[in-house]
C-alpha cells in the first residue's frame, strides 16, 4: 500500500513539470527564467521547512494522520491550476503541493525504514523512490501528450483530481507504523529534542551532513531541469511532445534504476555508489550542454536519471544507518529539509544565473557542483 501510495505522491509532481514552465512563458508572459520558475522555489522552500518537523511531529501524532494531512492538502491543487487567473494562484498551489509532498512522501519512507530490518533499508527505500517517481515520470509524460492536442490547460490537470482522491483513500485504509503505534503502547520516552538532531545532521556527524550536502545538490540539479528544461528544449526547437518525452525519460530511468541501486546499497555499502552517482549526474549535465539534438538529449536524460538513482534511495538508506530508531524520523526529517531545499536554491539561483550568462552556463554551474559533493562523500564518509 505505501508503494502504491508513493506512485500517487509522485503523480502529483508530475502534474507540474513538464507544462507548468511553459505556461509561465505563454499563459502569464513571464519572460525573465527567476520569475518563470519561481514556483519551483515556492514549492521547495514550504517542502524543506515542513520536511524539517515532519518526521518530528510523527514521533508523537503517529505516521498515519501526518499522511493523511499531507493528501487533504493535496486535493485542491488541480483547481488551483486549471483555474489561476495571475501568478500568485500557481505560487500557492506549490505551497499546498510542498505541503502535500512533504507529509506524504516523507511518511511513506519513514513508514517503510519503520517496518524493515536495518540490513533491507536499501531496498525498501529503492521501491519507495522507484515508485514516486515512476509516478511523477508517467504523470509528466501524460500531460504533456494531453497539452500537445488539447493545449497547456485544462485538460492536462484532470489526472490530479484521480490522484490525490486515491491517494487519501488509500492512505485512510492503511495502518501505523510508528514503533509504540499500538493503543497497548506508551512508549514516547527517547525521542530526541529537534534542536539536537538538527545539529547532529548538519554538522556534527560527518555521515549525516555528508549525505545532507549530497542531497541538496542533487535536488539543486533537480530544481534547475524542472524549470530550465523544459524552455531549453523547446528553445533548442523541440515540440511540446518530445520535450514531454526527455522530461519524462529522465526520471523514469531515476525511478526504475533505483530497483538495483537501493538493494545493491545493502550488500555493497553506501560510499561509493553515492560518491559514483554524484559524478554521473554531472556527466549527465554535461551532455546537454555539449550535445544538440533530440536523440542526444534523451541519452543525457537517461545518464542523468542513472546518477540520481543512484544516490536517491542510497543517501536515504546512509541517514537511516546512523542514526538511532528512537530519532530517526526526526533525522530524515532534517535531512529531507536540506535535500529539498535544494529545489529553491537550484530554482532561484538557476533562474537568476540563467538571467545573466543563460542556461548552459547554469548547467555547466550545476554539473560542477556535482563533483564537489562527490569529494565531500568521499572524504568524509567512513566505509559504508
Amino acid at each position: 500500500m505505501l508503494v502504491l501510495i508513493n506512485f500517487l505522491v509522485g503523480g502529483m509532481v508530475g502534474l507540474e513539470r513538464t507544462i507548468l514552465p511553459l505556461i509561465a512563458e505563454r499563459d502569464f508572459g513571464l519572460e525573465s527564467y527567476a520569475a518563470a520558475i519561481s514556483f519551483i522555489a515556492t514549492f521547495g522552500i514550504t517542502k524543506a521547512l515542513i520536511n524539517l518537523f515532519a518526521g518530528s511531529i510523527s514521533e508523537y501524532w503517529g505516521r498515519k494522520k501526518i499522511l493523511v494531512w499531507g493528501w487533504v492538502c493535496g486535493l485542491p491543487i488541480p483547481i488551483i491550476l486549471i483555474y489561476a487567473q495571475d501568478w500568485s494562484w500557481i505560487l500557492f498551489a506549490n505551497v499546498l503541493l510542498g505541503i502535500n509532498q512533504a507529509f506524504a512522501w516523507s511518511m511513506t519512507v519513514v513508514m517503510k525504514v519503520d517496518l524493515v530490518h536495518e540490513r533491507r533499508r536499501g531496498l525498501a527505500i529503492g521501491l519507495n523512490e522507484f515508485a514516486g517517481y515512476f509516478g511523477l515520470a508517467l504523470t509528466a509524460y501524460l500531460t504533456a501528450q494531453i497539452a500537445d492536442e488539447q493545449g497547456l490547460r485544462p485538460y492536462p490537470f484532470y489526472l490530479g483530481f484521480a490522484l490525490a482522491a486515491a491517494g487519501l483513500i488509500i492512505s485512510m485504509l492503511t495502518r501505523d507504523t510508528q514503533p509504540g503505534a499500538s493503543p497497548k503502547s506508551n512508549s514516547k520516552a527517547a525521542v530526541f529534542p529537534l534542536k539536537r538532531v538538527f545539529k547532529m545532521t548538519t554538522v556534527t556527524v560527518p555521515e549525516l551532513s555528508s549525505a545532507s550536502v549530497s542531497g541538496l545538490v542533487t535536488n539543486l540539479k533537480d530544481g534547475m531541469f524542472w524549470g530550465l528544461l523544459p524552455i531549453f528544449l523547446t528553445g533548442q526547437g523541440l515540440e511540446i511532445g518530445q520535450v514531454g518525452i526527455v522530461v519524462a525519460v529522465y526520471p523514469i530511468f531515476w525511478s526504475v534504476v533505483q530497483l538495483v541501486s537501493g538493494p545493491a546499497s545493502d550488500k555493497l555499502g553506501r560510499k561509493w555508489i553515492i560518491a559514483s552517482g554524484m559524478l554521473v549526474q554531472g556527466l549527465g549535465i554535461a551532455g546537454f550542454i555539449f550535445l544538440n539534438s533530440y536523440e542526444a538529449y534523451i541519452f543525457a536524460a537517461i545518464i542523468t536519471g542513472v546518477g540520481t538513482a543512484m544516490v536517491y534511495p542510497t543517501l536515504l538508506a546512509l541517514v537511516s544507518d546512523h542514526s538511532d530508531q528512537n530519532w530517526r524520523a526526526s533525522a530524515l526529517g532534517v535531512y529531507r529539509f536540506w535535500r529539498d531545499l535544494g529545489y529553491a536554491v537550484g530554482a532561484l539561483g538557476a533562474g537568476i544565473l540563467a538571467d545573466v550568462v543563460g542556461i548552459r552556463h547554469t548547467m555547466l554551474v550545476a554539473a560542477m557542483l556535482t563533483v564537489i559533493a562527490a569529494i565531500d562523500i568521499i572524504f568524509r564518509v567512513r566505509k559504508s
